[in-house]
């Protein structure tokens, strides 16, 4: 245990007496390093009250104020330290003053070396003994804090805490939520960075969070206004690009559940975060957060009489598996693409086991392997072995994996089998583009699909269209907001959401950016026909290199 040095003032009216004081003693060995010193009680009371010693030695009798009522007052703002009086008077009278001023110890001068000695050990051990019962009470504070957190958390709290309780753990607050934080490299063997780690570089202020573990997670507790705003400037600043590498983000993930403005409904926020934790194997590549904002669309996965859109019936097995035949006979990879945005998008809502959905994938693709190995026996197609399959599906981490290796096998039986050529790739890409731009839509997802790398697509895209993907997808966009503007029947953060802007601001930029206006402005200036009263269609995009020839494609 390391001996933390204490810290003495001395306060006498002559400076014969203090540096004597300074020198009786060696008052490093005893464990005391000077802080201070004064010649008259006024400014003795000043520096105590500044310096908060340890142990302060004063004289009885001194120019402005005595030592004992230096001490009195000293005691009454909220000194603790200990006090020793000098005194060249024995009368009792100065002894009874002292000790109702708050001093333990009463020397006479001249000073008694042992004596003092004696005193300062005695003081020493007081000090020590002192400061190890606070560290002790601090650390069984600390303890029940983090129990308390635990309880909070975990909706397990007996009683419900007092006012008193709520301002002894410091935690007041109006609004509270619970992140939740995983590295992102499942098989990572390195440390990731935590949630917790990155809010104290951010603020180093401990009143904004809690951190705790419970259910063997990592679990921040945001408090306030300023805390949860802590979050959301940090979701934002990753929104618009993936973290770099490097980057503290790049090895977290995140769920977080809902604010909320009680501690009592805590526990909701957490089993928010906690229900969303499951469902990591739907997140999205590179997705790095999911919130609560999710919630809302898997409202009824945990009610196993919901109306679903899908099960994993035999029904629903056969179905699939006759359709992908189906297509992929007839080399339409259109419905091929969105067949598999359908099963990614019924499985997501499904209420089960991620091993059960594992499953059905697995029984999935064996069913058109086995279908395609029977009508095609001589085209010998280069399927896997059962055994490699069924191992590669069951150690996915993510849905979006496994949909990206059942595209990738059937545009490699579409080959083996024959596929001729085809002129028409790129308007089944722009047929996927207008049926989902409303959602999520990224050239890196939509390229495998059709059996390219986004880099070639890309180029192909905008040699043959006139403009980039993320351009096209913007005036898309753009151009059904301006009819859903001008129609005047949704709000303008409702056309945001609709037209696939999750963030309203965002959407503002954009449409600025296009149309040179912003939203309100274009609905406030749209106006109807003056003769027929109705508002005219706004002029779509449509890109008059979209029909062109696209032998360049291959």
């Amino acid at each position: 245990m390391v001996n933390l040095m204490e810290t003495l003032f001395i306060a006498d009216d002559e400076a014969s007496i203090r540096e004597g004081l300074k020198y009786i003693a060696d008052w490093e060995a005893l464990g005391f390093s000077l802080c201070g010193e004064a010649s008259n009680g006024a400014d003795a009371l000043a520096q105590i009250l500044a310096l908060q010693p340890s142990l302060a030695m004063l004289d009885v009798r001194m120019p402005k104020m005595h030592g004992t009522e230096v001490i009195r007052r000293a005691r009454e703002a909220g000194y603790q330290g200990k006090c020793i009086i000098l005194s060249g008077y024995s009368d009792f009278k100065y002894a009874q003053e002292a000790i109702r001023g708050g001093v333990s110890y009463y020397l006479t001068k001249p000073l008694d070396e042992d004596e003092l000695y004696a005193v300062v050990d005695e003081v020493k051990a007081a000090l020590s003994a002192e400061r190890q019962r606070s560290s002790h009470v601090t650390a069984m504070k600390n303890k029940a804090k983090s129990v308390i957190l635990h309880e909070l958390v975990t909706d397990t709290l007996d009683t419900p805490l007092t006012p008193e309780d709520i301002e002894h753990f410091r935690l007041q607050a109006e609004s509270y939520q619970v992140v939740i934080c995983e590295d992102f490299h499942t098989h990572s063997a390195a440390a990731p960075y935590t949630f917790a780690e990155l809010l104290k570089v951010i603020n180093r202020e401990n009143t904004i969070f809690e951190h705790l573990c419970a259910d063997g997670r990592d679990i921040v507790l945001l408090k306030g206004a300023h805390g949860l705003s802590k979050l959301s400037d940090f979701l934002e600043h990753y929104e618009d690009q993936p973290p770099q590498e490097g980057s503290p983000m790049e090895s977290m993930f995140l769920t977080y559940g809902r604010p909320v403005y009680t501690l009592g409904d805590v526990h909701l926020s957490y089993e928010d975060a906690a229900r969303l934790l499951r469902r990591r194997f739907f997140c999205a590549q590179e997705q790095h957060a999911i919130g609560y904002e999710m919630l809302p669309a898997w409202s009824d996965l945990d009610n196993t009489d919901a109306d679903l859109p899908m099960s994993l019936s035999e029904d629903t097995l056969t179905d699939f598996a006759e359709r992908f035949v189906g297509y992929i006979q007839s080399y339409n990879r259109r419905m091929t693409v969105e067949a598999l945005s359908e099963l990614e998008y019924g499985l997501s809502r499904i209420c089960g086991e991620i091993a059960d959905i594992k499953l059905f994938l697995t029984d999935l693709y064996l069913r058109i392997k086995e279908s395609m190995n029977r009508n095609y026996a001589s085209a010998e197609i280069p399927f896997l072995s059962n055994s490699t399959v069924i191992a590669y599906i069951d150690r996915r981490n993510y849905l979006y994996e496994i949909i990206k290796f059942l595209s990738e096998q059937f545009e490699m039986i579409m080959n083996a089998i024959g596929s001729p050529s085809r002129d028409t790739i790129l308007d089944d890409v722009l047929f996927y583009i207008d049926h989902n731009f409303q959602n999520p839509i990224k050239l890196e997802t939509i390229a495998p699909l059709f059996g390219y790398n986004s880099a070639y697509l890309g180029k192909i895209f905008s040699k043959t269209v006139g403009e980039n993907f993320n351009s096209y997808i913007d005036h898309k966009r753009i151009d059904l907001s301006k009819q859903l503007l001008s129609e005047n029947k949704m709000k303008v953060y409702e056309i945001a959401e609709q037209i696939g802007y999750k963030n309203v601001d965002y959407f503002h930029k954009k449409f600025r950016k296009y149309v040179g206006i912003s939203p309100a402005e274009f609905r406030k200036g749209y106006g109807p026909d003056t003769e027929s009263g109705k508002y005219p269609p706004p002029q779509k995009i449509t890109p008059e290199t979209a029909q062109a020839s696209s032998n360049s494609f291959h």
